[in-house]
Formats: C-alpha cells, structure tokens, sequence
C-alpha cells in the first residue's frame, strides 16, 4: 500500500489560490489555503466548497502571509477545522494582520455584487486562535512516522519552504522561492536531498531584469520628479515590497544621494506590516542587521509620513510637489492609488512607477501598454504621466534561479511538480526541467492526485 499522496487543489496553471493536501501514512496536511484571485480581489470559484473535508485534516502548515496564500483559512473553520495553524512567529503575526484586511475588502466587495460573505468576522477571530508558531528547522513530529520543518524561502519575512520526512522520503513544498539578492532577506535554504519537489513558477518563463539596478532606477526616478516638480506615485504591496523600497529610500537620504523630499505610506496595511517587519530583526539579512544595529529605524526617516485616515490621505493633495506617494493596491485594482491617479496621472511632470506584477487587464498592465486615457473610479483620465517599471522589486525567483534550485538537489530528485504559474511559465519550467536535468516534471491539474 503507497503511503504517500499529494493532491493539488489551487495554484494549478495559475498563481493565486496555493492549496495542496498531503496524504502521509494516514496523516492529513494541508499546506497553504489562499484565495483564488483575478481582477477581482475575491474570485467567485472561492465560495466552491472545498473538495476535501476540513474536520479530517490534521493540520494546516502555512509557508507565508500572502493572502493567495492564506485567504481561505478562515473559510477552513467555517468548515469544522480544529486542528494547529502551524508558520514561524512573523508568518503568524502576518496570518492576523493580512486576513483582518482582507476581510474588509471581501465585505465591501460582497455588499457591492449582493453575494454573501465568503466567512464571517467570528470564523476570521476563531481560526486566529488555532496559530501555533514554530521557529524555523524546529521538526514537528506528527506522529506514525511524519516529520516537518520550516525552511528559510527568502521570499518575504518569515516565509518558509515545508519540508516532510516520511518513509525515507523527502518532500518539499517550497511556497514562493525568494528573489537573490534581497534587500532585507537572506538567501532561500539550499534544499540538497529532496525526493519530490513542489514548486512555483511565477516566472518559470522569464528573468528579471539586474537586481543592482533596482536602487539606480528608483534613485532616478526620485531625482526626476524633485528635478520636474512632479509627483512619484508607487502602487504598492503592503508587505516586503513596501518595506524594501523605505529602506532603499532610507540608504539614498543618508547616503545624501537624493534630496529630502515629502513621502507619504498612505496604507494602513503597509502600515501594519511594516510595524511586524519592526519585531523581528532577527530574520533580516546580514546587511539589513548591521544597519539595524546602527540605526533601529530602517523603514523611517525624518521626512516619511504615515497615513492612516481617509482625510489625511485626500489631504496629501494640498501638499505642494515634488513628493513621493507609496499607496496601495500594487496591481491598482483597487484602493487609495486609485485617486492620487486621478489627480496626478495627467501631469506630465509625475512619474507612475510599477514595481511588481501587473495582470492582463489590470489598470496597470494597460497603463503599462501605453493606453492613453483610463477609466479610474468612473472618470476617464487621460495618461500623460510618464509610465516606468522596475522588475528586479520581485520577491519571487527568476528562471535561472529556479532552475538553480532545482539543479542543487538533482541528484536525489524523483518528481517535480509545477505549481503557482501561469501555464505557459508553468509548462515552460517543467519542460525545462526534463530537457536539462532528466527528470519527471509535471503541471498538475486541479483535483490531481498523485500516490508514491
């Protein structure tokens, strides 16, 4: 009788929604339960019931505070989980902070169609209470033969490869692989030794652009609008990418490579993940620890302003340019970016710099595209601010960088699966994988169940 079984229900041939069952001699695991999302921040396929049982499931182990990641872990309640919410202590703090937002936007979005909530506040509070945190290589020991730890993955703070001994096994659930070099992060764990490989591929298909030249090109854009007497409007994502470009921001202003210029957080939840990025030091890089150590406040500096309320954020418009507006959604779908576009993004002086990921569809990607004039909260804007992008912001693994974590632990590698991309980046990776590496790869498709 095969003792192992992993089934994927989520992050098949698409990014968001990661949610995978492992099946390990009689143990019921489920790794990651995140929101399946489109253009919309809750897709409708999230109110589907789950295809296995949540009372059955022994544990649920976490790899990061995302919200693909974790949205539906509340849901998991509703359905009569009550077993252990296992992460490390920052992806913990993340569970509580990133889930009471989305809430928020699920509940406007659910007023706004006339749908009922995907769960309520009370299932929300009820599952916050099953955290269990771990520190990282601390091996949990299941029972009848199971065994994980949670590997460093470099992707955000506190994120984590899942690694199970089972049998002789070694099978590794890797989450998002993180992005080398990191501003503030250490290197994902080499991995040496795994059998079966779960892995993502949000850009199995493509690499970034010089790491190095993030800082130049962020440092120039700066330099523009102080220069133009524009405005620099960043969308943003509340956590790691918000916190990598105040630090960068902080490094230039004592550096003296830009003027002190006005920049406003206007995101409550950055605002909120940036204080969690503020406990736990200890996970920093080395680099980002020496500069801790020199100066505790590595996210604040003497001009940075955090905006909390609706009024303060409108009152940002009475501040005379040139400044800096960091504000939320980073794919612009939704939120407080939304009307500092309106009123800045027909300047041709500003600069709207893209900093991450943008889907098809999107108000970035089409801004992006060079669209000329925009649908934005029911005006038509015409785009005449100059449009700039910076790739090498990513938190996830390139490529080449994949397919270098794939090649350290070739050598015991049985089977890999591609998960958490596109199809074409996810077919790409795996193809990659067979050509170059002779070994099984495979794209899973949702409700797939493999036993070994």
């Amino acid at each position: 009788m095969k003792n192992i079984a992993i089934s994927f229900f989520g992050g098949t041939s698409e990014v968001t929604g990661a949610c995978y069952l492992a099946e390990l001699n009689g143990k019921r695991l489920l790794v990651d339960c995140g929101l399946l999302q489109g253009l919309r921040f809750s897709e409708d396929r999230n109110r589907e019931p789950f295809p296995f049982d949540p009372k059955t499931l022994d544990a649920v182990i976490i790899t990061h505070g995302h919200i693909d990641h974790i949205g539906r872990i509340p849901k998991l309640w509703r359905g009569g989980f009550r077993g252990k919410i296992y992460s490390t202590h920052p992806t913990s703090e993340l569970l509580s902070v990133m889930l009471m937002d989305a809430f928020m936007l699920m509940e406007h979005e659910s007023e706004r169609h006339h749908e009922e909530l995907l769960y309520t506040k009370e299932d929300l509070e009820h599952v916050l209470t099953l955290r269990h945190p771990i520190e990282y290589y601390q091996k949990i020991d299941m029972g009848d033969g199971v065994v994980f730890e949670l590997m460093n993955a470099g992707h955000i703070l506190g994120s984590s490869f899942v690694r199970f001994s089972v049998g002789g096994k070694k099978i590794v659930f890797t989450g998002d692989v993180g992005n080398i070099p990191s501003v503030l992060l250490p290197p994902p764990d080499d991995i040496s030794g795994t059998n079966i490989l779960i892995i993502e591929s949000a850009y199995g298909n493509r690499n970034h652009a010089h790491t190095a030249d993030r800082a130049v090109m962020l440092e120039r854009a700066i330099e523009d609008v102080v220069a133009r007497k524009g405005v620099l409007m960043i969308p943003i994502f509340a956590t790691e990418r918000t916190q990598e470009i105040l630090y960068e921001i902080n490094d230039m202003l004592f550096k003296k490579r830009v003027p002190e210029l006005p920049v406003y957080l206007d995101s409550p939840l950055a605002i909120k993940t940036t204080e969690v990025f503020e406990k736990f030091p200890l996970y920093y890089n080395n680099e980002a620890k020496v500069s801790y150590r020199h100066d505790a406040d590595i996210f604040r500096f003497k001009k940075l302003r955090f905006v909390e309320t609706k009024e303060e954020s409108m009152a940002i418009n009475d501040a005379p340019p040139p400044k800096v507006i960091l504000a939320g959604s980073g794919m612009m779908t939704g939120g407080r970016i939304l009307h500092h576009a309106v009123r800045y993004l027909s300047d041709p002086a500003s600069i709207l710099l893209i900093v991450g990921y943008q889907p098809g569809g999107s108000l970035g990607r089409r801004l992006l595209d060079h669209e000329p004039q925009v649908k934005i909260l029911g005006q038509m804007v015409s785009a005449r601010a100059e449009v700039r992008i910076i790739d090498g912001f990513s938190a996830h693994a390139d490529q080449e960088q994949l397919k270098q974590f794939i090649w350290n632990t070739r050598d015991t590698l049985e089977k890999v699966f591609v998960v958490q991309g596109e199809y074409a980046a996810s077919s790409h990776l795996a193809q990659a994988v067979v050509d170059n590496f002779g070994i099984s790869a495979v794209v899973p498709r949702f409700g797939e169940r493999f036993e070994f």
